[in-house]
């Protein structure tokens, strides 16, 4: 049997020395935050539900964990998410001892991105484990990264309360989203795997695009501001997959925020002053930092949120609440990416005869 051309094991020690020392997950504040979320996460499925009108089939659960949990969890869900691509390398090793090295080398990459992200994310809904059988106790689950939400509590005087329920709020949107929208996660899961299950595996392409992408960067462009490092493997077929991926996330990102200040507004003071702070944050990376985000998309993501949030704000203005959730109808009333640019062109192929 074909060994993986990831070593999994070297990916999560990595990550747990770049996520670096947690001075607040094994104190007090860990026992307190778990059972505070008993009262937390009802109270935010509620809301979320008058927000949206979108009701998942069952409670959510909420887990509260450290960097570790976050980054085992990932790579169980980068394992899921890559294996057609992983099967097709797995089946054309490099010769000899360099196999060994380029599984180590890939899992140390592998380990550099998860212990980096680790640092930075609050919050996660895992949509990815959609295996059957015994899996499915690992599915579904929305993650919150206690050492990160203490830290941000500590450094800015947020209260505790009010922020975690904040948070929870953008994560149980989009479990409602995927969960109380029947057709969102297959669609998703099919827009996927045309996209991961058609990458490029042959070395000899892989490095003319690595060359022809260093030329570009040489002459100071960046081809891979927009989709970070899987456009050097993407034919042009993946790229439109990807480009549909881009979209609808821009606009699941965009209403988890929007449905994340509404419907904490009456309940959260403090909601003004959360936004601001995790706007700056996201906005913060420099050097080292930002190359990464450039690098792997993450920068791209981030802008998803901004394009997501103009959307939805252009399309209320025009039709209220009522206009927006006919994106909700299926695959056909999605925005493209060029309707996410200009709201106005969605509106007029959903809606003829408006403005």
């Amino acid at each position: 049997m074909a060994r993986e051309p990831v070593a999994w094991d070297v990916a999560a020690r990595v990550a747990s020395v770049v996520g670096g020392r947690e001075p607040y997950s094994r104190s007090y504040h860990l026992a307190a935050a778990r059972s505070e979320l008993e009262d937390l996460v009802p109270l935010g499925e509620a809301l979320v539900a008058r927000e949206t009108g979108l009701t998942p089939p069952s409670p959510a659960r909420v887990v509260l964990t450290d960097r570790e949990g976050w980054v085992r969890a990932n790579i169980d869900s980068f394992r899921r998410l890559l294996a057609p691509l992983l099967d097709r390398l797995a089946r054309r090793p490099l010769p000899g001892p360099l196999a060994d090295a380029g599984r180590v080398a890939a899992g140390v990459q592998m380990g550099l991105l998860l212990g980096w992200m680790s640092t930075r994310v609050l919050g996660q809904y895992d949509l990815l484990l959609v295996e059957e059988g015994e899996e499915r106790a690992k599915q579904d689950i929305v993650y919150l990264v206690a050492p990160n939400l203490f830290q941000l509590e500590h450094r800015y005087g947020f209260p505790p309360r009010e922020f975690r329920l904040w948070v929870v709020l953008h994560e149980l949107t989009h479990r409602a989203q995927f969960t109380g929208v029947p057709w969102l996660r297959p669609y998703f899961s099919g827009l996927v795997s045309d996209t991961v299950g058609g990458l490029e595996t042959d070395p000899r392409q892989l490095l003319e695009r690595v060359r022809r992408v260093v030329g570009e960067l040489a002459a100071g462009r960046n081809p891979l501001a927009e989709a970070g490092i899987v456009s050097l493997v993407a034919s042009a077929e993946q790229r439109v997959a990807l480009g549909r991926i881009q979209a609808l996330m821009a606009l699941l990102e965009g209403h988890g925020d929007v449905v994340m200040d509404r419907a904490g507004g009456g309940s959260l003071p403090s909601a003004g002053r959360f936004a601001a702070v995790l706007h700056e944050r996201r906005g913060s990376a420099q050097g080292l930092g930002r190359l990464v985000g450039q690098l792997l998309g993450i920068e791209a993501k981030l802008r998803q949120y901004e394009q997501g949030e103009r959307f939805i704000a252009a399309v209320e203005a025009e039709g209220g609440p009522e206009l927006l959730s006919l994106v909700w109808r299926g695959p056909d009333w999605l925005p493209a990416a060029e309707e996410l640019a200009e709201p106005d062109r969605w509106v007029r192929r959903v809606r003829p005869g408006a403005a």
